[in-house]
């Protein structure tokens, strides 16, 4: 398989005509090798526009996702990002390459297992993979410039926005099926949160999710 000739089409056939214009973003996705976090059995598909299981039901969501979710995020070199849900490493690869450091969380300690493996082969430094479950936060390294919910949420809490700095953003998908909002929430001043709706769609569910603390815009 020519991974080359398939990253560029993935680039140019599936992500760009959806409306991921952003070179920084698209340059991002051309550089990261992603059948580098594949599972061994899915690297014919690792370009594919599909979910590939990783495991513990989880999955690596679909390249246009992720393509999405780096675009609103307008990362920085600066930023402190926390991802809940490290699945294969791949995402926080991809967050880490535009900014200072990451910690990824995952309540799975296989996934965590892979991801560190899938980093540390990749010579990825600035993550760190921790065990845990995330779902409203991970408050002992709070407050972040970015959080990346990596799957859905049936509401956002109120602990998990507390956690952000000012001026920080949070993408999480939130809602249940047949659809979910992909949503980017920014931080304007302390308390107060202004919320986009970028598009909608379906991941699967965290598998611990908040069951209180619901934040109410």
């Amino acid at each position: 398989m020519n991974f080359e000739k398939a990253r560029f089409n993935m680039v140019e056939q599936q992500i760009r005509p959806w409306d991921v214009l952003d070179t920084d973003v698209l340059d991002l996705l051309m550089s990261v090798r992603r059948e580098e976090f594949v599972p061994a059995s899915a690297r014919a598909l690792a370009f594919a526009d599909v979910e590939i299981p990783i495991g513990c039901g989880q999955v690596m969501l679909k390249p246009v996702i992720e393509g999405k979710i780096l675009q609103a995020l307008q990362l920085k070199k600066s930023d402190s990002v926390l991802e809940i849900g490290a699945g294969s490493g791949y995402f926080a690869a991809l967050l880490a390459a535009r900014t200072e450091w990451v910690r990824t969380i995952d309540i799975e300690p296989a996934l965590v297992k892979l991801a560190n493996e899938n980093l540390a082969r990749y010579g990825v430094e600035n993550v760190i993979v921790e065990d845990g479950n995330a779902a409203e936060g991970w408050p002992s390294r709070a407050p972040y410039d970015v959080i990346v919910v990596s799957g859905g949420l049936p509401f956002l809490p109120q602990s998990l926005l507390a956690q952000l700095k000012i001026g920080g953003r949070l993408f999480a998908f939130v809602g249940e099926a047949p659809v979910m909002k992909a949503q980017l929430v920014t931080c304007e001043a302390e308390g107060r949160y202004r919320t986009e709706d970028v598009f909608e769609t379906l991941v699967p569910m965290l598998r611990e999710v908040p069951q209180h603390d619901r934040f109410r815009f």
